[in-house]
C-alpha cells in the first residue's frame, strides 16, 4: 500500500470519522402521520430523510466517497399503529429485507435514471391499480433521495476544489459509469443507502463479474493500469469499513458485507479474471475484516489462484471460504433454482447460496440440534429398552418435530416494503411489485447444527451398548442425568472409544451420512409454506454451536445436556461441519473425506467444512503449495463448502492478555471475521479453544 492507502486505513481503525457523527436521526413518525403515509410511502420517506439529514464529508485525499453521520434508523410507526399493523404476523430479524443481495450489475448498467424510466413505464402500464402506482412513486422517490445526496456531495466537492470526485458525482449513481473509478463510486453510494433505508446484512455479490467490464474497458484504453485500480478498489474496501461498527449484528464483522469472486458465469464458462486476483491481493494486503471473501472453486480450479487465496488465509483473515460449483450449482437446480440463476449464485452474510436480485430466500430461520435430537432419542429409546432401530426412529422423530417447529413460527412472515433496494433488484420495478412480495425465489433455510458431536455420541452408544454390550442402558443413563458426575472413568470411554466423525470412519460417518438425510426427508416434507416455496436445509451452525449448547435465556430451540459423546453439560460443540472439540482425528484429508459422505444434493443451503490450521503450515512456499492442494482435494472429493483458519495459541493468549499488542488481530468467528481483542469473552474462549485443539490434534 502506498502511502495515501496507509493513512485512509489508519483513520478508519483510529475511528476519526466518528467525530462527523449526528446526535440521531430525524423523527419520523410524527412527519408521516400527519401527511397520512402507506407503508410503502414511509419507508421512500425514511430513504429521503436519511439522505437529506446526512452531512456531507469529505476527507481532502479521498477518491471514493461517502462517510456516514446518522448512527440509527428511526422508526415509522408509533408503537400502538405498529402493534395494530403487524398483530398475528411474525417477522425475521426486524422485519425489512436483510441477507439478500441486488442485482448490481444491472443497477449499474442502467444508472438510477434508467432505473426511474424501467419505474415510469410500469406506472403508465399498471396505472389502474393504485396500490401500485403508490408503490411505483414511492420507489422512484427514493431514486430522487439518492441523486439529490449525490449532488450535494458533487456540489461541496467542487466547492473545495476537488473537482476529479464532482466530475464523478455528476455522472454517478445517477447515469451508467463509463470508468472502473465510476463504477466503484456509484457501488459505494448505492451499497451505503441500502443500509441507509434500515436494511442489514446488505452483500455486494459477484464483484468481480459486474465491475471487470469497466476495469477491462480502462485497461484497453490505457486510462489505468493494474496498480492504478488496485489503489482505486483499496479505497472502495476502506470505505467498506468506516460505518461497520453502526450495522446490525452480534459483534462488529458479524454485518454481511461479503463478496464472492470466480465461479462459473451464467452462460457455463469460467468467471475468473484478473479482476479477482485483483480483489484477493487487495484483501491481503489491506488486512481488514471487511469484505468478507468467498472465493467459487471446481476440481480444475487454477492452483496460482488457489495459492494467493492462501496467502490470504496465511494472514489470519478467516477467508477465503470456498465453494464447490460442482456441488452447489446441480444442487441448486435440483431444489428449483433455474440453471442460469444457478451459476449466478452468490454466498450470503455467513454461507448460504442465494440468488442476487431475484432472491428473497430467508436462509437462517433457525438450527435443528443434532446432539439434542441424538439424546433424546438415545435417552427415551434406552429407558424403554428399544432396539437400536427404535432409538434412531426417536432420534428422527424428533428431527422432524424440531423442523416442523421452526417452519411454524415462520408460516406468517410479514416484510416491511423495500421500494429502495427494490430498484436494485432484476424484475421489482419491471413487475410493479415490492421485492419482498415478488422475489422470484422465496424459500426458507434450516441448518443442521452440531452433526459431529450428535454422530459420534450414537456411534459411542451403539458400540458399547448395543454392540459390545459393555455399558448397561441403566448405566449410562445415569452417568447422563448426572453430567457424568462420579462416571469420569465411563466418560472417557464414551469419548474414545466410539468411532468419530473426522477419521474416515464407516461407522460414524454413516451415522453421519443419516442425520442429515432425515433431515432432509424433515424439510422436504415440511409446511406448507403459505407463499409457496421450500425449506432448505444447510450444514452451517452459525451461532448455535454455543447456543445450543448454553442458552442464552429465552432461546427457542433446544438445549442439550450431557451427550454421549462423553461432552458435559454447556461445554460447546464444533462449529459448521468439524469434529467434535477434543477429537483425535488422523489429519486434514481424512476430515474431508468423512464430511464427503453427506449428500450435498440434499442439503445445500450452505454450511462449511472448518477446519483450524497452525500457524507454522504457512511458514513457505510449500506450505503454501499443499495448502492450495487441499483446497483442490476439498472440491475433488466432493464436499460443498471449506473454511481454512490459521492462527498459532501463543498469538491468542498473549492477545487476551495484552489486547493493546494486538488491535489488528482478525479471527473468524463462524460465518465471519472480527477482530479478536473486539470479541465478547465467551467467543474469544471458542476461538481460543479451538486453537488449542488444533495445535494438539495436528
Amino acid at each position: 500500500m502506498n502511502d495515501r492507502l496507509t493513512e485512509l486505513r489508519r483513520r478508519v481503525r483510529d475511528g476519526d470519522h466518528r467525530r462527523y457523527r449526528q446526535a440521531g436521526p430525524p423523527d419520523l413518525v410524527h412527519e408521516c402521520d400527519a401527511a397520512g403515509l402507506s407503508w410503502p410511502r414511509r419507508m421512500a420517506h425514511l430513504t429521503r430523510r436519511m439522505c437529506e439529514a446526512e452531512r456531507v464529508v469529505l476527507e481532502p485525499d479521498e477518491r471514493i466517497v461517502f462517510t456516514r453521520t446518522i448512527p440509527t434508523i428511526p422508526a415509522v410507526y408509533g408503537s400502538g399503529d405498529w402493534a395494530a399493523l403487524t398483530a398475528g404476523r411474525t417477522f425475521h430479524e426486524r422485519g425489512q429485507l436483510n441477507n439478500i443481495c441486488a442485482d448490481w450489475g444491472k443497477a449499474l448498467a442502467e444508472g438510477l435514471e434508467g432505473r426511474r424510466a424501467v419505474a415510469l413505464a410500469s406506472r403508465e402500464r399498471l396505472a389502474d391499480d393504485p396500490l401500485v402506482v403508490d408503490w411505483l412513486d414511492a420507489a422512484i422517490e427514493t431514486i430522487d433521495a439518492v441523486e439529490t445526496l449525490a449532488a450535494r456531495y458533487a456540489a461541496e466537492s467542487r466547492r473545495r476544489g476537488m473537482e476529479e470526485v464532482a466530475a464523478t458525482l455528476d455522472r454517478v449513481p445517477a447515469r451508467p459509469p463509463r470508468t472502473f473509478r465510476e463504477a466503484l463510486q456509484a457501488l459505494r453510494l448505492l451499497h451505503a443507502m441500502v443500509w441507509l433505508s434500515g436494511h442489514h446484512h446488505v452483500g455486494l455479490g459477484r464483484l468481480d463479474q459486474y465491475l471487470w467490464p469497466y476495469l477491462a474497458a480502462d485497461l484497453d484504453a490505457g486510462r489505468l493500469d493494474i496498480p492504478a485500480a488496485e489503489e482505486l478498489l483499496a479505497e472502495l474496501f476502506i470505505s467498506l469499513n468506516r460505518d461497520s461498527d453502526l450495522y446490525p449484528g452480534v459483534q462488529q464483522g458479524d454485518n454481511g458485507q461479503t463478496v464472492t469472486l470466480g465461479g462459473t458465469r451464467r452462460d457455463g464458462s469460467d468467471g475468473a479474471n484478473e479482476l479477482t486476483r485483483m480483489t484477493l491481493r487487495v484483501s491481503r494486503d489491506l488486512g481488514l475484516i471487511d469484505p468478507k471473501i468467498n472465493l467459487r472453486v471446481t476440481s480444475s480450479t487454477d492452483l496460482d489462484l488457489l495459492r494467493l487465496a492462501t496467502e490470504l488465509t496465511r494472514r489470519g483473515l478467516g477467508f477465503p471460504q470456498y465453494s464447490n460449483d460442482e456441488v452447489v450449482i446441480p444442487a441448486l437446480v435440483g431444489d428449483g433454482y433455474l440453471p442460469g440463476d444457478a451459476r449466478d449464485y452468490t454466498v450470503a452474510a455467513c454461507w448460504e447460496f442465494i440468488i442476487p436480485g431475484r432472491g428473497n430466500d430467508v436462509v437462517n430461520i433457525g438450527a435443528v440440534s443434532f446432539p439434542y435430537a441424538a439424546d433424546v432419542g438415545l435417552r427415551a429409546g434406552l429407558a424403554a429398552g428399544d432396539s437400536w432401530e427404535g432409538v434412531l426412529g426417536r432420534v428422527a422423530a424428533e428431527i422432524r418435530g424440531e423442523v416442523n417447529a421452526l417452519v411454524a413460527r415462520h408460516a406468517r412472515l410479514l416484510w416491511a416494503p423495500a421500494p429502495y433496494y427494490s430498484v436494485l433488484m432484476t424484475e421489482a420495478l419491471e413487475s410493479g411489485r415490492d421485492h419482498a412480495e415478488g422475489a422470484r425465489y422465496r424459500n426458507l433455510g434450516i441448518h443442521g447444527a452440531c452433526a459431529a458431536n450428535a454422530a459420534d455420541a450414537l456411534a459411542a452408544a451403539r458400540h458399547l451398548v448395543f454392540e459390545e454390550r459393555a455399558v448397561p442402558p441403566a448405566t449410562l443413563l445415569a452417568a447422563l442425568d448426572a453430567d457424568w458426575a462420579g462416571a469420569e472413568s465411563l466418560r472417557g470411554r464414551f469419548a474414545t472409544e466410539g468411532p468419530r466423525v473426522g477419521n474416515a470412519d464407516p461407522a460414524a460417518d454413516g451415522l453421519l451420512r443419516w442425520l442429515y438425510d432425515r433431515f432432509a426427508d424433515a424439510c422436504e416434507t415440511a409446511g406448507p409454506i403459505p407463499w409457496g416455496g421450500i425449506v432448505r436445509p444447510g450444514t452451517g451452525s452459525a451461532m448455535y454451536y454455543l447456543w445450543l449448547a448454553r442458552g442464552p435465556e429465552g432461546l427457542p430451540e433446544p438445549v442439550a445436556g450431557a451427550t454421549a459423546d462423553g461432552r458435559h453439560q454447556g461445554e460447546p460443540f464444533s462449529a459448521n461441519l468439524a469434529p467434535s472439540p477434543g477429537a483425535r482425528v488422523a489429519g486434514p484429508l481424512t476430515v474431508l473425506r468423512s464430511f464427503a459422505a453427506i449428500d450435498y444434493g440434499r442439503v445445500c443451503n450452505g454450511g462449511p467444512v472448518t477446519m483450524e490450521l497452525s500457524a507454522s503450515v504457512f511458514g513457505d512456499a510449500e506450505g503454501i503449495e499443499k495448502t492450495a492442494l487441499l483446497v483442490r482435494a476439498f472440491a475433488r472429493m466432493g464436499c460443498q463448502q471449506l473454511q481454512l483458519n490459521a492462527l498459532d495459541a501463543a498469538t491468542l493468549l498473549d492477545a487476551r492478555a495484552h489486547p493493546e499488542r494486538h488491535r489488528d488481530l482478525i479471527v473468524r468467528v463462524w460465518g465471519w471475521s472480527g477482530y479478536f481483542c473486539e470479541l465478547p469473552p465467551e467467543y474469544q474462549e471458542h476461538v481460543l479453544a479451538r486453537h488449542l485443539y488444533s495445535e494438539a490434534a495436528g
